[in-house]
């Protein structure tokens, strides 16, 4: 059972937006997965890493389109990626010293902020996306 299903309430109305959430969900769900099955041990670095790397360019991606719409809640909406961003590679690092592990709490943490940023922040940019034509 995944962790985090796609379903209409994560859509923001923007095509490759809602590709690139989907895939980030994928990423979330590996991660659960590996570790419900006991392989974190092997995948999790990876995994990490992939989520890392995948959020980065996410979030450049979306804050490119939200600036050609001219979105004026892009400095803020700016500000939520940095703060995730640095905690999941502060975290991506401690793993990859030995000092942390995958646990449920962390991916629970992630699913929410997620979901709650999606539905909230991201649909928020939705319409002005679309009335600029980013489909």
């Amino acid at each position: 059972m995944p962790l985090l299903t796609w379903n209409d309430s994560l859509s923001v109305g923007v095509r490759t937006i809602d590709s690139q959430h989907t895939a980030l969900i994928a990423i979330l769900n590996d991660l659960y997965d590996a570790m419900m099955q006991g392989r974190a041990k092997g995948v999790t670095g990876p995994l990490l890493r992939k989520l890392v790397n995948y959020t980065r360019d996410h979030f450049s991606a979306e804050e490119m389109m939200m600036a050609s719409a001219e979105y004026s809640g892009l400095p803020a909406h700016r500000r939520e990626h940095e703060r995730l961003t640095k905690q999941v590679e502060e975290y991506s690092a401690r793993y990859d010293r030995g000092e942390g592990a995958v646990n449920v709490e962390l991916l629970h943490f992630l699913r929410t902020w997620l979901t709650n940023h999606i539905q909230q922040s991201d649909k928020a940019y939705g319409p002005c996306l679309t009335g600029h034509g980013i489909r």
